[in-house]
């Protein structure tokens, strides 16, 4: 043997080892203990929710990988929520923390199970990207149940039910929320508050959105692209109509998939598509969606910038496949068969 070869190979498994350390699974039953285990975590690791209240402010910033994802896990009943947060409390733009559950910049998390409640905000992601939310119940919440925001890309939330939220301020109410408003680049913008936010890729599946969320059951900012939005249900119940939240769903993200989803009850009309930035809002394609419209002057699909998607050559398809009663009909721009 060559001299030294030995010695190179345990070093380099004491390192591997060091790198890469065996996973836990960490019980918790108390907000003290899920305060230090969210510290403590490592990639591979399992913390699993007892039954209980959890009172605390629940921050996460350590990242799981690709192969060896963070997930925290527990039944409905074990129920998180954010007592701590004082109108002094900051974050850009103002005074939003007081949150159920934040990952910040941690990416690779899967969140299985658990409930989120009586918080300023329900499940915030900021720059945490690939994070998996299955099976999450989020009501009875200030301002928006669950957004993925700061380049918080390639996310999926799914088989989840989100409903009573914007109890404080119904304008910013909305269940799920992907991207942010223009006017809020500087804080979660890329390229210095220049470019987008690049929460792009999100997948909303199989959720259960509403009633009573009192701004939109869906919001996709402009800037955003490439989402999947299929299988869901939601209620507009309870929508409110404030800071022009008049549909259940308001797509203004290009390039979205959106599919076999079940909307009614909306303040205005179901679906819209908007531009607020550039020519965004456009390339995006609804198929097979079941619409009920309960307002007589709304629509089941409000294209109300195909003219500029037109014009940019990326036009939102609306299919033939779509069913919508009520109101005025399902789209007063025409439908694509076979979409």
């Amino acid at each position: 043997m060559i001299p030294g070869i030995k010695t190179l190979a345990a070093a380099a498994l004491v390192t591997q080892f060091a790198v890469h350390p065996a996973a836990s699974t960490i019980n918790v039953g108390n907000a003290a203990e899920l305060v230090a285990a969210l510290k403590a975590a490592k990639p591979g690791d399992t913390i699993k929710l007892a039954d209980g209240d959890y009172g605390d402010q629940f921050i996460a910033t350590t990242s799981g990988t690709a192969s060896a994802p963070i997930t925290l896990v527990g039944s409905a009943k074990a129920v998180l929520h954010d007592p701590k947060f004082k109108a002094s409390d900051t974050d850009c733009p103002s005074g939003q923390t007081g949150y159920g559950f934040w990952l910040k910049g941690a990416s690779y998390w899967n969140l299985k199970g658990f409930s989120v409640t009586q918080s300023k905000k329900g499940i915030v992601l900021d720059g945490a990207t690939h994070v998996t939310i299955d099976g999450v119940t989020v009501h009875d919440i200030g301002y928006e149940g669950v957004h993925f925001r700061k380049s918080s890309a390639y996310g999926v939330i799914k088989n989840s039910t989100v409903y009573n939220t914007g109890l404080e301020e119904p304008g910013y109410g909305e269940g799920v929320y992907i991207g942010s408003s223009n006017s809020n680049w500087h804080c979660y913008g890329t390229n210095g508050g220049k470019s987008p936010d690049a929460s792009d890729y999100v997948q909303v599946l199989n959720n259960k959105i509403g009633p009573n969320v009192a701004a939109e059951g869906l919001d996709v900012k402009e800037g955003t692209h490439d989402g999947v939005i299929d299988g869901n249900t939601l209620d507009g119940t309870g929508e409110k109509n404030e800071n022009s939240a008049d549909s259940t769903m308001d797509i203004k993200g290009d390039k979205y998939k959106i599919t076999n989803n079940t909307a009614e009850n909306a303040y205005l009309d179901v679906i819209q598509t908007h531009n607020l930035w550039k020519k965004t809002g456009c390339g995006n394609t609804f198929s097979n969606n079941t619409l009920t419209v309960t307002n007589k002057d709304g629509y089941g699909i409000n294209a109300t910038n195909q003219s500029q998607c037109v014009s940019s050559k990326s036009p939102n398809v609306i299919g033939a496949s779509n069913k919508s009663t009520g109101g005025k009909g399902l789209s007063k721009t025409p439908t694509t068969p076979g979409v």
